[in-house]
């Protein structure tokens, strides 16, 4: 079975940057759509950046321009770059693996990220 820990996170001031990392388990990121998914107190988990297996990627209207998806395939791992952090992208950022050629998908236990005034 796939695993996905996050870290990276903590409190920042507004205007910071952070990188968050997420370390996968299975040699999955040749297979896999990685993504970044993030929930507020209060909100519904949404989708914030996507890096699919063939390198193509996505990004929520509200972070476009500054959050930044990659992965690192030799290391396992998937990052995001969170820049101009602003206090309404406070949240519990999670990872997420979904490998459409086996029908699975995989979530992180999150990561807090927490954006001061």
């Amino acid at each position: 079975q796939v695993q996905l820990v996050e870290s990276g996170g903590g409190l920042v001031q507004a205007g910071g940057s952070l990188t968050l990392s997420c370390s996968t388990s299975g040699r999955i990121l040749g297979l896999a759509n990685m993504g970044w998914y993030r929930q507020a107190p209060g909100k519904q988990r949404e989708s914030v950046a996507n890096l699919t297996y063939h390198g193509r990627t996505n990004y929520q209207d509200h972070v476009r321009g500054r959050f930044t998806i990659s992965k690192d395939i030799r290391k396992n791992m998937v990052y995001l770059r969170l820049n101009e952090l602003k206090p309404e992208d406070t949240a519990v950022y999670y990872c997420h693996a979904d490998l459409p050629r086996l029908s699975a998908t995989y979530w992180g236990q999150g990561t807090q990220v927490t954006v001061s005034s």
